[in-house]
């Protein structure tokens, strides 16, 4: 199990990927100019975050088909996709297909639940069977089949001049080995663990046994290596907002600032009912910002991560903390860029 006397393995970073809905395409395009600035610094991943019905990216799947065009070797992962809002045949067909355009750098990241505001938009999204639609974890098992190549008919063969078969196509070699779920809970961590999925941990979590959001991680982590066939060598990646300021200028420090000032409020204590807990920002110099992932507990459990840009930013304010974070923070973790 990692401890951070080793060196961290893999470096990421997640995008929201947003855009000004006069003008959307333009968002998109600086989505995939960051996706390939990654590349070019030698991050080992990147990922998108998916959102519905907002100023942000909604199809992620195809996004990284785009992405998989102007890359070549830097992974593609999404962040989650809700498979509330899916049919998980049609996603394992969409998923298998970029795989294949990416050459095997799918890492398609995956969770269950209710859709938010689902009472607004239930009509449209089921409107015939919203109150009949299954939103656990029968969802994934779903995909997971479809994607690993069980069958979904009693046919294949020929028809007429169509030649059918009885399982998705395409199908994408190794694809089922690199799905991820993101858990925010330790009944979900313990689940996907058990299905023999990797973990995906962000900055909110559940506060069900502890206020201490990096205990409450380093919990889930250890229930999800405990119920995974492969224990403590299972994949997890740990994914906070850090925003290194080495390179930043007095008006971009001042803009951050204001930024995580505005956001730590809601990380005090646990919100709503489901007692959802945000982890602070982390914001200062790469050696700063270094020794705050050292002292906490969840960090000292991994050895990869997917740090996530803040949202809203411009594009000239991401170049800055991607630049950083490869050139500074990555290396004051013990990473190396894979150039």
């Amino acid at each position: 199990m990692p401890s951070h006397l080793q060196p961290l393995r893999r470096l990421g970073f997640l995008t929201i990927g947003v855009f000004d809905p006069a003008d959307p395409g333009l968002g998109h395009e600086s989505t995939l100019r960051i996706i390939e600035l990654g590349e070019h610094l030698g991050f080992d991943s990147a990922w998108v975050r998916h959102r519905h019905l907002q100023y942000g990216i909604s199809s992620p799947v195809a996004v990284l088909a785009a992405a998989s065009q102007r890359t070549d070797r830097i992974e593609l992962g999404t962040a989650v996709i809700p498979l509330g809002w899916e049919n998980p045949l049609r996603l394992a067909e969409d998923l298998a297909t970029v795989d294949l355009l990416s050459g095997g750098r799918l890492n398609p990241g995956i969770s269950v639940g209710r859709p938010g505001q689902y009472d607004r938009i239930a009509s449209a999204l089921y409107p015939h069977t919203a109150e009949a639609e299954d939103f656990g974890y029968e969802r994934v098992r779903r995909l997971l089949d479809f994607v690993r190549g069980k069958p979904v008919t009693d046919f294949s063969g020929v028809e007429g001049i169509e030649v059918y078969s009885d399982r998705v196509q395409p199908v994408s070699p190794g694809l089922a080995d690199r799905l991820w779920y993101g858990a925010g809970s330790l009944n979900s961590a313990r689940w996907a663990g058990e299905q023999g999925l990797s973990l995906l941990t962000s900055n909110v979590v559940r506060a069900e046994e502890s206020e201490d959001f990096a205990e409450i991680q380093r919990s889930q982590i250890a229930a999800f290596r405990a119920g995974h066939p492969e224990g403590a060598r299972a994949r997890v990646s740990q994914g906070l907002v850090v925003i290194p300021t080495d390179s930043a200028s007095a008006q971009q420090r001042a803009k951050y600032q204001d930024y995580v000032l505005n956001r730590t409020p809601r990380t005090a204590a646990p919100q709503g009912p489901a007692r959802m807990l945000f982890a602070p920002d982390l914001i200062g110099s790469s050696a700063e910002i270094a020794e705050q992932l050292y002292a906490h507990a969840g960090f000292r459990e991994v050895d990869e991560v997917v740090f996530a840009l803040p949202f809203s930013f411009d594009y000239e304010d991401y170049v800055q903390i991607l630049t950083d974070i490869a050139t500074g923070l990555g290396p004051a973790l013990g990473w190396q860029p894979a150039l």
